[in-house]
C-alpha cells in the first residue's frame, strides 16, 4: 500500500464518523425553531453518507452508488441555508421556502446517472448551486441580528457568526469539488484520492472545532434559566420602562425599529434588553 493510500483512506470514514456523530448533537439543539436543527440535522446526515460512499469509491472501488454520491452534494447549500433562513421566517412562509430550494436538488436525482453523459455535466450545476448559496448566506448574514426573528438575543449574535462559518465551509466545497472536477476533465482523475486525502484534512479540523463547540450551544440559554428575587425585580422594572416608552413615542409604530436602537434609547446593553423582555414576557424583542 502506498503513503498516499495510507494517508487517504481512513480521513473519509473519519469524516463519515464525525458528520454523524455532528448530526446526533445538532438534533438536540433549541434554536427557537424545531424545523432549523431538522435541517441542519439532515445536512450533516448527509455529510456522513456522502463521506462514506466517497471513502467506498475510492478507497475500495464501489462504485454502486456514484450517481447518488455525485448528486448529494446540491443538497448542502440549500439545506444549509434553509436552516438559517427558518430562524428569519415569519411562522406560515416554511412551506414555499423549503419547495423552492429542495426541488431542483430533488428533480435531479432521477437524472444522476446523466453524469457519466458528456452532453450533461453535473458539475456545472453542483459549482452553481455552492456559489448561489454563499452569496445567499452572506446576504442573510448581512442583515444583522435582527433579522433572526426566532433567535433569542443572547444567542443571535453566536447564530450570526456560524451562518458565516457555513458560508466559508460552502466556500471550502466548492473549491475542492472544482479541483476534482478539473482533475476528471484533464487528467481522468489521476489525482483524485491525493486531492480528497489532502483535502479532508481542513474539512477534519473544521468539523472538530465544530464538535467541541456544540456543548456550548447545547447548554441552557439565559432565557430559559430561572431567575432569582432580585434579578425578576429588576428585569420586571425595565420591561415596564421598555412598554412605557413604546406606548408615549408609538416608536413600535417604526418599522425599521431594532432591538440595538431601541436599548440605545433605553441607555441599557442589549444583552440586559433582551433579558429582560425574555424573563417577564416569555418571547424575545
Amino acid at each position: 500500500m502506498s503513503e498516499t493510500s495510507m494517508l487517504f483512506l481512513p480521513l473519509p470514514f473519519f469524516t463519515f464518523l464525525l458528520c454523524g456523530a455532528i448530526a446526533v448533537l445538532v438534533w438536540r439543539l433549541d434554536l427557537g425553531v424545531r424545523a432549523a436543527s431538522i435541517f441542519f440535522t439532515v445536512m450533516f446526515a448527509m455529510f456522513s453518507v456522502e463521506s462514506l460512499l466517497v471513502g467506498l469509491r475510492f478507497g475500495y472501488g464501489i462504485a454502486a452508488y456514484v450517481p447518488l454520491q455525485r448528486v448529494m452534494p446540491l443538497f448542502a447549500g440549500p439545506l444549509m441555508y434553509l436552516g438559517f433562513k427558518t430562524l428569519a421566517t415569519p411562522e406560515g412562509g416554511l412551506g414555499k421556502l423549503v419547495g423552492g430550494h429542495l426541488a431542483l436538488p430533488l428533480l435531479m436525482i432521477p437524472v444522476a446517472g446523466l453524469v457519466v453523459n458528456p452532453v450533461f455535466n453535473l458539475d456545472l450545476v453542483i459549482t452553481a448551486s455552492y456559489m448561489f448559496y454563499i452569496i445567499a448566506l452572506i446576504l442573510l448574514w448581512r442583515k444583522g441580528p435582527d433579522t433572526l426573528v426566532h433567535v433569542p438575543l443572547d444567542r443571535s449574535d453566536q447564530v450570526l457568526n456560524w451562518m458565516l462559518r457555513g458560508a466559508g465551509l460552502l466556500c471550502f466545497a466548492l473549491i475542492l469539488d472544482t479541483a476534482i472536477a478539473i482533475d476528471f476533465a484533464l487528467g481522468g482523475g489521476s489525482n483524485v484520492s491525493a486531492l480528497i486525502s489532502y483535502g479532508s484534512i481542513p474539512l477534519i479540523v473544521l468539523l472538530l472545532a465544530l464538535l467541541f463547540a456544540l456543548p456550548s450551544l447545547l447548554s441552557v440559554p439565559r432565557s430559559h434559566i430561572k431567575p432569582q428575587p432580585h434579578e425578576t425585580s429588576e428585569t420586571n422594572a425595565l420591561e415596564a420602562d421598555v412598554r412605557a416608552l413604546l406606548e408615549d413615542t408609538k416608536l413600535f409604530l417604526d418599522p425599521t425599529l431594532s432591538a440595538q436602537r431601541l436599548a440605545r434609547r433605553m441607555h441599557v446593553p442589549v444583552r440586559n434588553l433582551s433579558t429582560a423582555i425574555n424573563q417577564s414576557q416569555n418571547m424575545n424583542v
